[in-house]
């Protein structure tokens, strides 16, 4: 399902796009579940147009990027002005939940049950281009595609993600031939973590986080701690050296839960080093070698074990080399109401902006809801009043039945849902994470309906900030 590890978000999917258009099956699907009738049923719920060549060159809405904010804003879209004016350029077959691959990696969910096809997340109505956007051309208001051929747009949405760079790391993307490597950010390599630890015996288990934005910040050092409690659960911590190496200053970027996840380290006799970043792998000699950030030239190389591999992170190459892009080479949109700041009629949403909160598909739900009304107001030829105040969360999961709930805003200050302080590990928010979000990810934000839980926090607060 993905081709290239190191580039997610540009997967190839063959030399001409694709046009699909999901039809409605809701009047007659029930009639068709009776026994002895259930290949009929699937097949017309799975039902799709397809042709070689675009039935419409021209949306209202055309929307870039078939991930969590592609989709999502899709269905909401669709809601706006119709199915049949809105269409989603996405080159893949699969669609991933990527959050639950930090539990895939420590053997507690299977790989399976994390995608599903991308036909069956599209909303109904929705025409997908199934191909890879090319070049943005905003002054004209249009995008080429695979092809050369030319959309164009009223409306455009660019919802493209991030890609993975395992090839900035000297030694990968091939290292990861050792069984003793994986990483939990790649459908192609998270089940060789499982593996790695499954296989330690005895030496160091090697945690990483790149000089980079990353998205879900807190995933490095979850598979750490599960690692750590499995590692106990098997009787072989007392041969494990649990080595956390990080590029940042801090554990954590929020002070409350940095200060609960220090003693929690404490507490496992886990090491942690700040500013050292991983720059080459030496499968040969098991060798992984550390730029130290703070005296430039100067390396530290670490034997393993086990390594776990954050790779660095990029917008994709489109946005880079585009217009849309801020000198970083992020999408360049205004912090509050996500609109582009140089192109009205263009916005972005979740992991390929510059907005300057961390990526997640949390940020991405409270995201969505700020964006429709932002559109709403546009399309009315209105200035777009409502703010997104960098909402996002991250479940630091700790252990196989414990996690930390951290969920903060722009200024890195604490945004709790819940009545009680999230800044404990709990049971109860570890299934919370575990069992509860992937329903809510394909049955309510998919839909267009899940925009945080701002709502809930005031219900829970009795309307109290």
């Amino acid at each position: 399902a993905v081709s290239d590890p190191c580039r997610e978000p540009e997967r190839s999917c063959g030399s001409a796009p694709r046009i699909h258009t999901r039809m409605a099956t809701l009047p007659i699907r029930s009639k068709l579940y009776k026994p002895g009738l259930q290949i009929v049923a699937t097949a017309v719920r799975k039902f799709s147009i397809s042709s070689n060549c675009a039935s419409k060159n021209h949306y209202d809405v055309l929307v870039v990027g078939g991930g969590t904010g592609g989709v999502t804003m899709s269905a909401r879209m669709k809601r706006k002005v119709g199915a049949g004016n809105v269409a989603i350029i996405e080159p893949s077959e699969k669609h991933y939940y990527q959050p639950i691959w930090t539990l895939v990696g420590a053997g507690a969910k299977p790989l399976n049950k994390s995608g599903r096809p991308t036909a069956s997340v599209i909303p109904s109505g929705v025409t997908w281009i199934k191909s890879r956007i090319q070049e943005f051309d905003p002054d004209k208001s249009l995008v080429r595609i695979d092809d050369g051929k030319e959309i164009s747009y009223k409306y455009l949405i660019v919802a493209l993600g991030l890609q993975l760079q395992y090839e900035k790391i000297k030694g990968l993307p091939e290292g990861f031939n050792d069984a003793k490597i994986g990483s939990n950010y790649s459908v192609n390599f998270v089940e060789k973590t499982w593996r790695a630890l499954q296989d330690f015996g005895e030496g160091n288990a090697i945690f990483t986080f790149p000089n980079t934005p990353v998205k879900c910040a807190g995933a490095p050092q979850k598979i750490m701690y599960l690692s750590e409690h499995y590692l106990r659960k098997m009787g072989k911590r007392s041969k494990a050296n649990i080595i956390y190496n990080t590029s940042l200053p801090v554990i954590f970027g929020v002070k409350k839960y940095a200060d609960a996840l220090l003693n929690i380290v404490k507490a496992r006799d886990i090491n942690v080093n700040y500013r050292l970043n991983l720059i080459e792998v030496r499968t040969d000699k098991q060798e992984a070698v550390f730029e130290m950030l703070d005296h430039p030239g100067e390396t530290r190389t670490f034997q393993y074990e086990m390594l776990h591999v954050t790779p660095p992170m990029a917008a994709p190459d489109v946005i880079q080399k585009s217009v849309l892009a801020d000198a970083d080479g992020w999408l360049d949109v205004n912090k509050d109401n996500l609109q582009h700041k140089k192109y009205s009629n263009i916005f972005g949403i979740g992991d390929c902006t510059n907005l300057p909160t961390s990526k997640t598909a949390a940020a991405v739900a409270a995201q969505s809801a700020i964006l429709s009304k932002t559109i709403s107001l546009v399309m009315m030829n209105q200035k777009p009043t409502h703010k997104y105040n960098g909402y996002t969360s991250c479940p630091l999961v700790t252990a196989y039945n414990k996690c930390v709930l951290a969920e903060f805003d722009y200024d890195a200050q604490p945004l709790e849902t819940f009545p009680f302080d999230q800044g404990k590990e709990r049971r109860s928010m570890f299934h919370m994470k575990a069992d509860l979000m992937p329903y809510l990810y394909w049955y309510a934000l998919l839909k267009g309906f899940w925009g945080g839980p701002e709502p809930l926090r005031k219900l829970m607060h009795l309307g109290q900030q």
